[in-house]
């Protein structure tokens, strides 16, 4: 490697943010950045960094989509019994974070985790791709395995299994909303002087907003 990652730098810039004439909830603000994020970059927009903790205190994140976002939360879906899925249910905490470089923007959001219910989780499964849904059926999210033979091989019965006729939703995979109690907007801005607005949730559900500094 030639290049000096140190060296590597990015001039940012963007509208402004106050609190001054900002909306009382951080949700109109969410969808606006959202929307503007599918038009800048549809394939990624939705894309999501998902943090939790396990039972010793140890913080884990990965990647997960978007699948549907209003004032009640942020949707994502995956195995329940997966190490997220896990984590999640036995703590109902966790932390997502979503950045949008061609918008030098940043949004991180903290709150409570809940599961969807099942029949919000069935539409969607099947509205998901054949393939999707059998890989749903085939993989035993986050378990050891022999190699890719091993997930061939179910595939391949889970076909035969489900040959004509609809792929219903493993009981095992579903989706979480996490329902913010903070979400943090962050724009980059010329000389490292970012803004940052930050929306807390009170406890009679009205919303505070704070600017940082960057």
């Amino acid at each position: 490697m030639n290049r000096d990652i140190a060296d590597v730098r990015h001039d940012y810039h963007g509208d402004m943010l106050s609190c001054e004439g900002a909306e009382p909830t951080p949700f109109p603000l969410f969808a606006h950045w959202l929307e503007q994020a599918l038009e800048s970059d549809a394939e990624h927009a939705n894309v999501m960094t998902l943090a939790s903790v396990d039972e010793r205190g140890f913080p884990h994140a990965r990647t997960v989509l978007l699948k549907g976002s209003d004032e009640q939360g942020m949707v994502f879906y995956t195995n329940y019994q997966s190490h997220k899925g896990v984590e999640l249910t036995t703590t109902g905490h966790a932390a997502l974070v979503f950045w949008w470089p061609q918008l030098a923007r940043q949004v991180r959001v903290e709150g409570d985790v809940e599961k969807v219910d099942g029949a919000q989780s069935d539409r969607y499964f099947a509205a998901r791709p054949r393939e999707s849904q059998l890989a749903a059926w085939a993989s035993s999210q986050s378990s050891v395995i022999a190699g890719r033979e091993e997930l061939t091989m179910q595939l391949s019965a889970l076909r035969q299994r489900f040959a004509d006729q609809p792929i219903e939703r493993p009981p095992h995979w579903g989706g979480f909303r996490l329902r913010p109690a903070m979400i943090e907007f962050w724009q980059g801005q010329p000389g490292r002087l970012h803004d940052r607005l930050r929306y807390t949730k009170n406890g009679d559900d009205s919303w505070q907003c704070a600017q940082l500094a960057p």
